[in-house]
């Protein structure tokens, strides 16, 4: 995982994409904040599989995934 700002990502896309393409993940920063991740198509597909994992099967607690989502952006914050 490589972090970037807004700028050196917009200045060296070429290179970033290319990080992407093999398998790579770029978080890009603006203002010392994340504002966006690159990822690969394949990683992002393979990551929303896992995160479907047992929702699909109503196999979950609705109030504890909300708590858990609500934490996750707390934390971003």
């Amino acid at each position: 995982m490589i972090t970037a700002t807004a700028t050196d990502f917009q200045n060296n896309f070429g290179q970033y994409l290319q990080e992407v393409q093999q398998g790579g993940e770029i978080i890009i920063l603006k203002n010392g904040k994340e504002v966006a991740r690159l990822v690969s198509h394949k990683s992002t597909v393979s990551f929303l599989t896992d995160s479907l994992t047992g929702v699909l099967k109503n196999d979950y607690d609705e109030k504890e995934i909300r708590a858990e989502r609500l934490k996750k952006h707390e934390d971003l914050d």
